[in-house]
């Protein structure tokens, strides 16, 4: 996908996309995922998962509780994608229709130090877990 593609899909009106959209101006990374078999109510509680570890934690989250009330009222494959501010401080996950034409949810949170997310993601310089 295209990054105006994606910006305008992005130019909603609720904080956590237009936070997305003004790192995306600001030339964030980021990528976009085919869809998959899962559909979006199934991502729904990986996500709410997701965003209850981040408030134990202590994380700032931004648009978590309405992303996943938005995955849950749906029955249908999604694509997934992110961005990640230029600084590492934010993180955004966004949720688009299967053909990527409409924006269905968007979430970000804050990381620590710009650290990247707990993945088991090995990034060079690092060791392996």
């Amino acid at each position: 996908m295209e990054r105006h593609e994606l910006m305008r899909l992005l130019a909603g009106d609720d904080a956590a996309s237009k936070a997305a959209l003004a790192a995306l101006a600001d030339c964030a990374d980021y990528f976009v995922l085919e869809a998959g078999p899962r559909l979006s109510d199934g991502h729904a509680g990986t996500f709410a998962i997701r965003h209850r570890c981040m408030q134990r934690k202590g994380a700032e989250t931004l648009g978590w509780e309405r992303a996943v009330e938005l995955l849950r009222e749906r029955a249908e494959p999604i694509r997934i994608g992110q961005v990640k501010a230029c600084d590492g401080s934010w993180i955004y996950t966004f949720f688009l229709t299967e053909d990527g034409g409409a924006l269905i949810a968007c979430a970000g949170v804050r990381m620590p130090d710009g650290a990247p997310p707990e993945s088991g993601v090995v990034r060079r310089g690092q060791a392996s877990p």
